[in-house]
């Protein structure tokens, strides 16, 4: 019951690393085929590769917890859907209902663990509240602002017989008058302003034809929140930047001069805002989206719950045309057309490995990245002009890449999946890459290997003028990969970018191609060796 509870919401994939906590459910898992269960190398991983999932499908996966101290080892991945907004459904082993003593030697309480990560949190008393808690907590996470829902259910619930009708998820409310309402009065706002911009984030991915249209409708610049590049294509005549870090001050001026901000679906976080510059006081806000969280900035702002697609289309209709001069008309402010300084390099520099696979891989290609140094290169210099093309997350998450590219090539298995990682990320979950050969995902691993934990290293080096525990040893990664399995390349030359990545994409089975890219390059914008410059010279 418990199954088809989440196969008839649309629930495609179980994630674990199995352990006898759900013994019943894998099983029907792996006979009844309505959920194909995935079994990963590590928790983490699972967690990782659940979230990835329900942020490409914009549909939950399930994520199983077994009891033990291997479940804090989910909370990452949790943590990472609460972030950013992701359907999430976490199934928790809880101690069998027959626990006579009621003491803590089987661990602390799982739903007290995951309390402050999950969106909804449930606990089955009985067998027979497990299909309705869980149709429950389907419809949460798809309701009002995504995210994690997580139910525990002790271990012996698993066999007791469960009859009557499937439960079903309850459906969004209707809010067409307050959608008409609230379209009435942005619509009296932007017919007000001179310079109206729009901060898109992962709220506008499934309405992205629509806030395109709207754009071309009424002349808005349109900003990509931070790592939320897929959210409005980057090659398009209104787009102004990604608010990312390190980004270039000119593309900031759509932002200096507007008079409107338009937050639509986007989390105003502390990069997305440039250290919360944006929205100045002198700037009207107005947030639209689900779940909004209330801000403390200073100035006038205007809240909107609403799913985002529906409004856009009340929006368009109501609206009156405009023409302004686009931010983007020139098109040289757009980073991922210029082409780095690699003058001075001895090894490859990491933005020649961005263009070299952006230049060779088919334009839907899905890019998974985490957040190491390499990730800032991916940010700068891959132009993403398809939707749902980009995986990452908004916090600071190490090891996300590898595992969420395995999910995401079994979710869509039609596309070219390329996770972009940094030698100290892949070495944190890159043994989901034997996940990947034995579940038949041939994804593209690109790792810019350095032998530094840059990020670290930068800020070191800037603060101190030393480096210290930030050296690692160099790997040799195509033998690592053959040894799970997979197609393992070396690449030492930019000569080499573009055959290697063609021929990974011919053999159409698990690759890694281990860059060995300049140490020295430790940012878009920055070399380590001019931050020591600097500090002697102060």
């Amino acid at each position: 019951m418990a199954v088809r509870v989440m196969s008839d919401a649309g629930v495609h994939r179980a994630y674990t690393v199995a352990g006898d906590s759900f013994l019943e459910l894998l099983d029907v898992c792996h006979f009844e085929g309505l959920l194909t269960l995935v079994t990963a190398r590590h928790e983490a991983g699972a967690a990782f590769m659940a979230e990835a999932e329900g942020k490409l499908r914009d549909r939950p996966a399930l994520l199983l917890g077994m009891r033990g101290p291997g479940m804090l080892n989910l909370l990452s991945g949790v943590q990472t859907a609460l972030q950013d907004e992701t359907p999430l459904i976490v199934l928790l082993a809880d101690r069998p209902s027959v626990n006579l003593t009621g003491d803590e030697a089987d661990g602390p309480d799982p739903a007290d663990l995951f309390r402050p990560f999950a969106k909804w949190i449930g606990r089955a008393e009985v067998p027979a509240e497990v299909p309705e808690l869980l149709a429950e907590a389907l419809g949460e996470v798809q309701r009002g602002r995504r995210g994690p829902a997580v139910l525990t259910v002790p271990d012996d619930f698993w066999v007791a017989p469960c009859d009557g009708a499937v439960p079903q998820p309850e459906p969004r409310p209707d809010r067409t008058g307050a959608l008409l309402r609230s379209a009435d009065e942005v619509a009296a706002l932007l017919a007000d302003a001179r310079y109206p911009v729009v901060i898109a984030g992962s709220g506008v991915r499934p309405a992205r034809e629509e806030l395109i249209a709207v754009a071309d409708q009424l002349g808005l610049s349109v900003y990509n929140a931070f790592r939320r590049q897929d959210a409005f294509p980057e090659n398009h005549a209104r787009y102004a930047g990604h608010l990312g870090l390190g980004i270039p001050a000119r593309q900031l001026d759509a932002l200096d001069r507007a008079d409107l901000v338009l937050a639509i679906g986007a989390r105003l976080d502390e990069v997305t805002t440039q250290n919360y510059r944006y929205p100045s006081p002198s700037q009207t806000l107005v947030m639209i989206g689900t779940g909004l969280v209330p801000t403390r900035r200073r100035g006038l702002t205007f809240r909107i719950e609403t799913e985002v697609a529906p409004f856009l289309r009340e929006l368009a209709g109501i609206a009156i045309p405009r023409t302004r001069r686009s931010s983007a008309a020139n098109a040289a402010t757009h980073t991922f057309m210029t082409p780095p300084d690699t003058r001075e390099n001895v090894l490859v520099h990491p933005a020649e490995v961005v263009r070299a696979v952006r230049k060779v891989v088919p334009e839907d290609t899905i890019v998974v990245s985490d957040t190491s140094n390499f990730a800032s290169f991916v940010h700068r210099y891959w132009c993403f002009t398809e939707p749902r093309t980009q995986l990452g997350p908004a916090d600071r998450v190490v090891g996300y890449a590898v595992p969420a590219a395995v999910a995401a090539k079994l979710a869509a298995p039609t596309r070219t999946v390329v996770a972009m990682v940094g030698d100290g990320s892949l070495m944190t979950s890159g043994q989901e890459l034997e996940t990947a050969v034995r579940c038949h995902a041939p994804i593209i691993v690109v790792v810019s290997q350095n032998g530094l934990n840059g990020d670290v290293a930068m800020h070191q080096a800037r603060t101190h003028g030393r480096l210290s525990g930030v050296a690692m040893g160099t790997l040799d990664f195509a033998s690592w990969a053959r040894a799970f399995g997979a197609v393992g390349y070396t690449v030492e030359s930019p000569e080499q970018l573009e055959p290697t990545v063609g021929r990974a994409l011919r053999h159409q089975r698990p690759s890694v191609i281990d860059v060995r890219t300049d140490p020295d390059v430790i940012d878009p914008d920055l070399r380590l060796s001019a931050l020591f410059r600097a500090d002697r010279s102060s």
